[in-house]
């Protein structure tokens, strides 16, 4: 009785902890996306900021550069910075974003960009949600997925000199099958990463983890978004 009780106050600590953890990752994914979108339009109001940011390609390809830098640094740096710095460059990441994203604002209507973001989030939520719960490993689907992903980047930028509306569909229709595979797998990723957690882990250690964790669902959920929107957005 007395080992039954203790293995249910183990489990119970375990659980607190581990939702304590992914209540912090989709925390900081919702920040993440909240401040994209919010500088995004306001970027698509501002005649200033949109010929600051698309006035001169070197800018434009200099803040896509950057970010491409600071998604590379931060998945592989984490460890060995301060929690305080990993969460200054997430946040900093995504207000970048938002800035280069702003263009969709300009070229697709509101009502489509509203749609077409409910679909990703319900979609969204349905991936991580199998992803949580499912007792499949998704390693080897994720592996897959990064194959996929690599084409996808291959193609389009091969599509970028060629300029083909019928590759730049059959792109997007693989990149939404990509990125539902990668929710999926990267919600499950993360759901171990708080389930091998050690009692006792220091806050800053826990911080980072969930700062990495947002960072790669936020990307899932951007890149989702993008995909639907060239299917299903309608341009202005």
């Amino acid at each position: 009785m007395a080992e039954n009780l203790l293995a249910r106050r183990l489990d119970a600590g375990v659980q607190v902890r581990v939702n304590s953890f992914i209540q912090s990752v989709y925390n900081w994914m919702a920040i993440g996306l909240a401040l994209t979108g919010f500088i995004a339009y306001y970027v698509s109001r501002s005649a200033t900021m949109q010929k600051l940011v698309y006035g001169s390609p070197v800018l434009f390809f200099g803040l896509i550069i950057a970010e491409l830098g600071l998604v590379f640094y931060l998945s592989a740096r984490v460890q060995r910075i301060a929690a305080s710095t990993a969460t200054g460059l997430f946040v900093l990441y995504a207000a970048l974003n938002g800035l280069t994203l702003s263009f969709i604002f300009l070229a697709y209507t509101g009502a489509s960009i509203a749609s077409t973001f409910f679909i990703c989030a319900a979609t969204f939520v349905a991936c991580s949600v199998y992803g949580m719960v499912t007792k499949r490993d998704l390693t080897s689907v994720g592996g897959f997925m990064a194959m996929g992903l690599i084409g996808i980047i291959i193609a389009s930028l091969v599509n970028l000199f060629l300029q083909n509306p019928a590759m730049t569909m059959i792109i997007s229709y693989i990149g939404v099958l990509v990125f539902v595979g990668l929710t999926a797998y990267d919600t499950q990723k993360m759901r171990h990463m708080a389930l091998t957690q050690p009692e006792g882990i220091e806050a800053g250690v826990i911080r980072k983890g969930a700062i990495l964790g947002a960072l790669s669902l936020y990307l899932d959920f951007i890149n989702l978004f993008l995909m639907l929107l060239h299917i299903l957005g309608d341009r202005r």
